[in-house]
Order: C-alpha cells, then sequence, then structure tokens
C-alpha cells in the first residue's frame, strides 16, 4: 500500500500554535516500520488542479502571499512560501492516493482532511480543499468514473467540501460530525448526520451504518474517506466520546463497505488535537493499519486503468 507524505515540507508557526503540525513526522516514523507500505514523497499540486474547486482570485491570493489579514485569521495560518507550499503538497498527495487506489485498491495520504477550505476563501487551518480537487481530478482523468463518495468522518463538518460540490450531481458528499462543534454556520453536504456532544461508540457506529446504506444507494465507484482522529474522547477539540476501539471498529467497517462494493477507496488523515499528541498519532496509525491489512482483500468490480 502507498502511503503519501508531506511532513517535511514544513509549515512554520509561531511559538504555542494550537495546530498540532508535528503529528505528521511523528505518524510517518510509526508508518516507517509497516513491512507492507511504501512511503512516497507528496507531489505537487498544479494550479491547474487548484482550480477544479477553488476560484482563480482567490488562489492567486495565496500564491501571491496578498491574502488579507482577515483571510489568513479564518485559515488560522500565516502566510508564507513554505505555507503555499505545504498546501500544494497535501492536495498533491490526495490526489496521488487516489490515483495509486485505483490501481492498487487502497492508499493513504499521511496529512489531508482540509475539509474547511471553501471555493474562495481558507477557513479552519485549511487552505485548498483537497478532497474536493481529488475528486475532480478523478473525473476528469479517461478512466471513465461517473460517481465519487465522499465519506467525511471528522468531527467538524466537512462544509467547504460541501459547498464547493453541492451543485455537482457526481460527487456525493456525506458528514458525520458533532453537532454543536465548529463550524457553528454548517453547509448541507448530501447527507449530514449531526451527533449530540458526548455521543459514544454505539451511536457513532449506528450514525456509519446509515451513512453506508446511503452511499450504498449512490451507485459510487470509488471513495475519499477522511478518517478524523477527533472524535475520539480524548480529543481536545471534538466533545464526542469515542474509544480508540470504537475508531477501529468505524475504520474496520468502512474498509469492509468498499471490499463489499469492490470498489478503491483513498484514506486522508483529517483533524485531531489529542493532548498528548501521541493519542492523535496513535489513532491516525490505527487506520493506516486498518487500510493496510485490507490492502489484498479490495478489488475494484471492474477493470480500471489510468493509462
Amino acid at each position: 500500500m502507498k502511503a503519501f507524505y508531506s511532513d517535511h515540507f514544513v509549515l512554520p508557526l509561531p511559538t504555542g500554535h494550537r495546530f498540532p503540525m508535528a503529528k505528521y513526522k511523528m505518524l510517518r516514523d510509526l508508518v516507517l516500520g509497516l513491512p507492507n507500505v511504501q512511503l512516497h514523497e507528496a507531489p505537487r499540486a498544479s494550479d491547474t488542479e487548484l482550480l477544479l474547486a477553488h476560484d482563480a482570485s482567490y488562489v492567486q491570493r495565496v500564491i501571491s502571499g496578498t491574502l488579507s489579514e482577515a483571510e489568513q485569521k479564518a485559515i488560522g495560518f500565516p502566510w508564507s512560501e513554505k505555507m503555499v507550499e505545504r498546501s500544494r503538497r497535501s492536495v498533491g498527495a490526495t490526489i496521488a492516493a487516489c490515483q495509486s487506489a485505483l490501481k492498487e485498491g487502497v492508499a493513504v495520504n499521511l496529512a489531508g482532511g482540509t475539509h474547511h477550505a471553501y471555493r474562495n476563501k481558507g477557513s479552519g487551518f485549511c487552505v485548498f480543499n483537497d478532497a474536493a480537487i481529488a475528486a475532480r481530478v478523478l473525473l476528469k482523468s479517461p478512466i471513465g468514473l461517473q460517481k465519487i463518495g465522499i465519506l467525511d468522518l471528522d468531527v467538524h463538518q466537512g462544509d467547504g467540501t460541501a459547498a464547493i460540490l453541492q451543485n455537482d450531481a457526481a460527487i456525493c458528499t456525506v458528514s458525520i460530525h458533532g453537532e454543536k462543534n465548529y463550524p457553528f454556520a454548517k453547509a448541507s453536504s448530501d447527507l449530514d448526520i449531526a451527533l449530540a456532544d458526548g455521543s459514544s461508540d454505539t451511536i457513532y457506529l449506528e450514525a456509519l451504518e446509515e451513512a453506508l446504506c446511503f452511499l450504498s444507494k449512490q451507485g459510487i465507484q470509488f471513495l475519499i474517506y477522511l478518517a478524523g482522529a477527533d472524535p475520539f474522547e480524548g480529543d481536545r477539540l471534538g466533545r464526542l466520546t469515542l474509544t480508540s476501539e470504537g475508531l477501529a471498529l468505524r475504520d474496520q467497517r468502512v474498509m469492509a463497505f468498499v471490499k463489499e462494493k469492490g470498489i478503491p477507496i483513498a484514506i486522508a488523515m483529517a483533524g485531531g488535537y489529542a493532548n498528548p499528541i501521541e493519542d492523535t498519532v496513535r489513532i491516525h496509525y490505527q487506520t493506516i493499519q486498518i487500510a493496510c491489512a485490507h490492502q489484498h482483500t479490495i478489488g475494484v468490480s471492474k477493470p480500471l486503468s489510468t493509462s
């Protein structure tokens, strides 16, 4: 299974910044020990790819460093050339994971899940929307995909993804998230399941079955999965009470679903803000272990070729 990393493209942050940037390098160090995972540097998303989901004026402001102070504050990162490069690589990793999954069934971005980025703005630590861009890259490829699903299991709603893709019939968006959590003004996915604060493993897994049933009826041929670690009970920003075991069951059920449907899956890590940070890294690593265990059992329903 191929895993694409971008942690060495460091996004410089002020001391004390609450975004857990260190988790990505820590995760890659752990993944190095998995015998069946091949690590690859994330490619750089092109302007053409970014424009599949973002306004040209917004992309230009990001690239040129002319974002306003208010725009940078909404993103949560100060602008720098390294921020731009890191953001491009994170998108490129999801695109590469999708392309690899078409051939091998499963692939992973060790970052990604930047689902709060809208067409014309960034927010919530998200500059470019990797899942929306990657889905549209797949649809433009010559392999003939007609319907792609995005299953967002970050604890925060994928509002940017929903807004960008709301009129795109070829991409089905599903989000399970905290009802009262960020973003406080929600967008409309094709299916939104909002959970009360304190929701447990049992409630979450019931919601997941509803989501997978919905996706099953959409005829999707490919799944992009945002496997957030932030529904975890120890997450600072999560407000749910999922255990590590519950999150493992979540990932196993998603992998069983794509196996049942015979469709490829690309996985992005999305959010995670536990204290200590090692808890977030452990949950992300658990997701990758589960994906790796399924890599030889997931096949596509009909041959797909990227050539």
